[in-house]
């Protein structure tokens, strides 16, 4: 057992020094004409200077188009401030769809004639200037079809945070492949020509998941799906809510493709179940091995997380890093315990309204009050 337990924790390790050997080293941009960027908010968005100052640095020009659904008086105000840059598309209320869905249909609708490249983005992110630049070039040089950053969390300083993200970034440096890829709606982009022959509109109508809908479409559409693995985009997690927010995300894979959940449960599960061993019966050889290859997993994801984000977006990530030094084990079973509560229910709480789900479709929703 003592072997099996040794070559699972090698594997481990590999996988993150696999992404880190992948790592794009000359991190090449273009910046063709006829970008336009999607910006789906809630009617409470604050109008995100941070989050504009970041999109104004952008390495390429685009024309930025915000989704609301007519009630968010932060994106009508920087609308009507920033004059042909920021344009406002309302799609006022869904009934049988995802809000962020409704909103991004309507916006697609409301697309130029000149609109070639089309960036998809979330409001809570924080963008490097070189974000639309990276995200275009696979697309601009024929590489890809699809192409995809991935979220970088943000923890702030609580333990429940800080544990959350360390699940995440379990995920966040696996190796990636194309045939393994799944788009993030956080940071994603794909040509005009790719969305028309997906037929977006249609792909995305009556579904929950933006980038679920769009990546298994791309998948029966055998279409080039290309992680960029320098776009680890940050994104800040409070510490309330931190471990819905993880079931909410198995949920949507669970809703969405039974057959991904279950393949991702037996991994994590088997890790998990390798560390009751190893502590409960496997001594401290046993212990020593996977703490081993812990710290070596924890060093590795600095070296990546140190090269692809800022230092203060890097210092807050790293609060995660811990858990994977001090508690290896209790990561393994946090990320487990989100997969198996997430089959516990078909309800998923997300942008203030409560949505019953099956088979990736909207089957009722609720606004939470």
């Amino acid at each position: 057992m003592i072997w099996l337990w040794l070559v699972l924790q090698a594997l481990t390790l590999l996988g993150v020094l696999n992404y880190w050997r992948h790592l794009p080293v000359d991190r090449q941009e273009e910046a063709p004409e006829g970008v336009v960027m999607l910006l789906s908010v809630r009617d409470d968005w604050d109008g995100g200077a941070a989050l504009i100052a970041r999109m104004k640095a952008q390495t390429a020009r685009f024309r930025l188009l915000i989704a609301t659904s007519g009630e968010c008086a932060a994106a009508e105000a920087l609308a009507a401030r920033e004059g042909e840059w920021a344009q406002i598309v309302r799609a006022g209320v869904a009934s049988d769809e995802g809000q962020k869905v409704h909103k991004l249909r309507a916006a697609l609708r409301a697309l130029r004639e000149g609109d070639r490249y089309l960036v998809f983005v979330d409001a809570d992110i924080e963008p490097p200037a070189r974000l639309v630049g990276r995200l275009l070039f696979p697309l601009v040089r024929g590489k890809a079809d699809i192409v995809t950053g991935y979220r970088l969390l943000l923890p702030e300083a609580s333990a429940m945070a800080a544990l959350v993200g360390a699940v995440e970034m379990q995920l966040a440096t696996l190796p990636r492949a194309a045939s393994a890829t799944m788009p993030w709606g956080g940071a994603m982009a794909l040509t005009r020509e790719v969305a028309e022959r997906l037929d977006l509109d249609a792909a995305l109508a009556g579904r929950l998941s933006d980038d679920m809908a769009m990546g298994l479409a791309g998948w029966r559409a055998k279409l080039r799906l290309r992680p960029v693995r320098d776009l680890l985009v940050a994104s800040p997690l409070a510490g309330r809510g931190a471990m819905a927010f993880g079931v909410r995300q198995y949920r949507h894979i669970l809703t969405n493709s039974a057959g991904m959940w279950k393949v991702a449960c037996i991994v994590v599960g088997v890790q998990a179940l390798g560390w009751v061993w190893a502590l409960g019966w496997g001594g401290w050889v046993a212990v020593a091995v996977g703490y081993g290859a812990a710290v070596g997993r924890a060093l590795v994801r600095w070296r990546i997380i140190a090269g692809v984000v800022e230092p203060g977006q890097a210092r807050a990530a790293r609060r995660s890093l811990w858990w994977d030094v001090l508690a290896p084990f209790a990561v393994c079973w946090a990320h487990w315990g989100m997969q198996l509560a997430a089959a516990g229910s078909r309800r998923i709480r997300w942008g203030g309204f409560d949505y019953w789900v099956r088979d990736g479709k909207v089957v009722r929703m609720v606004k939470v009050e």
